[in-house]
């Protein structure tokens, strides 16, 4: 089965079209210039033999011999001469002198002398000048009349032609120049298409028209479905492509396409993570509410760099439910915790009793329990958000096994919560974990202490901690993803500060650090709709 048109590449089918045009457009051009030309020749051969014509009627020896009596009308005559003599000086193809009645006294050819010319006078004798094309003698031929006038009479005619066929040999020298410089011009043109096609076919990969359409269609169906966010960039770092779920992750302007990456308000991290083009393997970045998760590739072609692909995908949920996760995971830490301080105190017990010492086993016993229960029974009854209550308590007990103490203040109260139970854990457990952190890098004695409380129409938090200390002017930073103290972790560096950051710009909050001391971080979440 043959090959059809449409599976043809677009360049090879672009070169078609192009010499096609050029052909057509070649031969139309040349047509033109031919009939241009041979509508010149004719216009120029009458104003010639017109000029001719005019001049050789008021020359003295053509006025004398048609003044005669009896015009000589003979081959030798002195007329005959004169006016072969000026025929042959403008190279026309004939001069022919007559009288008033059209009897030649001139011609070319002897043996016509005597007789009537042939053509329109009529004009002529009236006084005017002629100009037309006539068939004569010999043959076709472009022709002027012009009346040679005495004492104001018209005496007689003189007629001066140059026959089609000459005219036609001039136009075929110029219409031969003319195919030449076409078939010049066309052999460039044909040339330059050849050579736009080359390069269209480098740019297109070869594909046809038909398979371009298809991979638009689909390349286009792909990525308004999909749910990962994609963006495209060239070698020079301009966005070139966003699909809809990148817009809506990194909130880009309509007009983004074709600006730089650091053009497009993305957070400064990101942006220069993007921007270096170097790859990306699940790299997680804070973009105003979403967390979201970026690999990043070179996009290659035949060895060549030709722009960068990055993939984004939403992972809010995901860090919610993580958060989630590792409340029960510090309570599982709690429980075991509590496991292990209540099997040594029962052995403790235990021991007292086996040692007679019952009283004292007793009071020992009676005082960890009054002890571990005053805390439980304070964050229930302070704090109306259980998820809140049994966080704070499992990391009262996580940071005991640490070796810190983490004391939650006495005005700690939160009697109705209008917040999501996971924006607290975002904010609190962070907090917390940190400054726990932080306070282990000092020397004994370890402490931590939390306040929750309403403070007018806010929500405040304040975690202290005897840590080495964090400054107001780190806080911006701080709060970018990737900033951290810590080693490398799981998930990355310095997220948590970030998702802090993100749930009280969210809830229309403030944040700020003090160091005197340690450091200390206050949080205000204002109630109300989250923006």
């Amino acid at each position: 089965m043959g090959v059809s048109w449409t599976d043809w590449s677009l360049s090879r089918q672009l070169l078609v079209l192009q010499t096609t045009v050029i052909l057509f457009v070649g031969v139309l051009a040349a047509t033109a210039a031919v009939l241009d030309t041979r509508r010149d020749a004719t216009t120029e051969t009458g104003r010639v033999v017109r000029a001719v014509a005019s001049a050789i009627a008021i020359d003295p020896l053509v006025v004398r011999a048609l003044r005669a009596p009896e015009p000589v009308m003979h081959p030798d005559s002195a007329i005959q001469a004169h006016a072969e003599n000026i025929r042959r000086g403008v190279d026309a193809d004939f001069v022919v002198v007559m009288t008033t009645t059209g009897l030649r006294l001139s011609h070319p050819t002897p043996a016509e002398i005597g007789r009537r010319y042939i053509g329109s006078t009529r004009p002529a004798l009236g006084g005017a000048t002629l100009t037309e094309t006539y068939t004569g003698t010999l043959g076709p031929s472009v022709r002027s009349v012009a009346p040679v006038v005495a004492d104001g009479q018209v005496i007689g005619l003189v007629s001066v032609g140059i026959t089609v066929t000459r005219i036609g040999d001039r136009v075929r020298r110029e219409v031969l120049q003319i195919v030449l410089y076409a078939g010049l011009a066309l052999l460039l043109a044909t040339l330059g298409a050849l050579a736009i096609s080359r390069r269209l076919r480098r740019q297109t990969h070869g594909l046809g028209a038909v398979e371009l359409a298809r991979l638009y269609e689909s390349w286009d169906a792909v990525l308004h479905s999909m749910r990962e966010g994609l963006l495209v960039l060239d070698p020079d770092g301009c966005l070139q492509l966003a699909n809809d779920e990148a817009r809506r992750l990194l909130q880009l302007a309509p007009s983004a396409e074709g600006c730089s990456v650091r053009e497009l308000g993305l957070p400064d991290a990101l942006a220069h993570r993007i921007a270096d083009g170097a790859p990306a393997s699940d790299d997680i970045y804070v973009v105003g509410d979403h967390t979201v998760v970026v690999n990043q590739q070179p996009s290659l072609w035949d060895g060549r760099r030709i722009g960068t692909v990055v993939t984004l995908r939403d992972q809010s949920d995901l860090r919610a439910l993580g958060g989630q996760v590792a409340s029960l995971q510090g309570f599982a830490d709690s429980l075991r915790a509590r496991e292990h301080e209540s099997a040594n105190q029962l052995h403790t017990v235990v021991t007292l009793v086996e040692l007679g010492r019952t009283q004292e086993a007793i009071d020992f016993a009676t005082a960890q329990l009054r002890t571990s229960q005053q805390l439980t029974d304070r964050l229930t009854t302070s704090i109306s958000e259980p998820v809140l209550a049994a966080l704070l308590l499992g990391k009262v007990a996580q940071a005991a096994e640490r070796g810190v103490e983490l004391q939650i203040s006495e005005d700690t109260v939160l009697s109705r919560s209008p917040y999501d139970p996971s924006d607290l854990v975002t904010v609190c457990g962070n907090l917390i974990d940190n400054a726990v952190d932080a306070a282990m890098v000092t020397p004994p004695p370890h402490r931590v202490d939390v306040t929750i409380r309403p403070d007018g129409r806010d929500l405040l938090v304040r975690v202290h901690d005897t840590g080495p200390g964090l400054d107001e002017a780190t806080l911006d930073v701080a709060v970018q993803r990737g900033w951290s103290t810590k080693e490398h972790g799981e998930y990355g560096r310095g997220l948590g500060l970030a998702l802090v950051n993100q749930v009280v710009q969210r809830h229309r909050g403030h944040m700020q650090v003090a160091t005197d001391g340690g450091t200390t971080f206050e949080v205000r979440l204002r109630p109300g709709p989250s923006q």
